[in-house]
């Protein structure tokens, strides 16, 4: 018997904290009947697990996959009000697949997706610090004081940011392109940050998640890790 949120995470559906949050939210139900309580525990050889009334099983072999997410794609598994999702390129791939971590409706760029829900919840993790970094342009000249603002930590949602690596790309007096590299998640937080030194997210292109590149994948487009990127996201 284990813990039906360790359940899910093996099943590849979410991190575990992800998987608390659908139980608490009645999203769960095993052996026909919804669960909310977060000490439920499931026999993995014997018990039905349903998510949102799609039965889940243990995946056995592990899929991991880099994906260059377009504009105008959300990053959910489905979305209520019928909108293009990440999961609409992969309703054909041979096992149940997820995305790790989000990338906003209007940013495009590299997203990973997997069954393997232990590497989801330490990719997702605060205290593991993965590095991501984002191809920005913003609107107008971005100065060297606002750029050390941005290095330094900038107030948003009330808390400061963690200093960032902020590099600038290239420039032009109606727009400025910065290489940006945070290890935090929250929400918007690249597009809050720019707001906070007064500039407007032109676009936002995620180009790299902890040792994996982006590299010429074009858009819409997947391919599967390497051995070596695997290695490198894993303990």
């Amino acid at each position: 018997m284990i813990r039906l949120q360790k359940y899910l995470a093996s099943c590849g559906v979410s991190s575990r904290r992800a998987a608390e949050k659908m139980i608490t939210e009645g999203r769960i139900a095993v052996n026909g009947t919804v669960v909310t309580e977060l000490g439920t525990q499931v026999d993995e050889q014997k018990d039905v697990v349903l998510v949102d009334g799609v039965p889940v099983t243990l995946e056995m072999e592990k899929h991991y996959l880099a994906y260059n997410k377009p504009v105008g794609e959300i990053t959910t598994v489905s979305d209520p009000e019928g909108r293009p999702t990440v999961m609409d390129r992969f309703r054909n791939y041979p096992v149940r697949l997820f995305p790790v971590g989000r990338l906003d409706y209007d940013s495009e760029g590299l997203l990973l997706l997997t069954n393997d829900g232990d590497l989801m919840n330490r990719l997702l993790h605060p205290s593991f610090e993965i590095r991501k970094s984002y191809l920005t342009r913003v609107s107008n000249f971005v100065t060297d004081e606002e750029i050390r603002l941005l290095r330094k930590g900038v107030m948003i949602d009330g808390r400061m940011t963690s200093p960032a690596e902020v590099r600038l790309i290239r420039h032009d007096t109606f727009s400025s392109e910065l290489l940006i590299t945070i290890h935090e998640g929250r929400n918007r937080q690249v597009r809050k940050m720019i707001a906070a030194i007064g500039h407007q997210v032109v676009c936002l292109k995620r180009v790299r998640f902890g040792p994996v590149q982006l590299g010429s994948l074009p858009s819409g487009m997947w391919r599967r890790l390497t051995e070596e990127e695997i290695s490198k996201l894993k303990p």
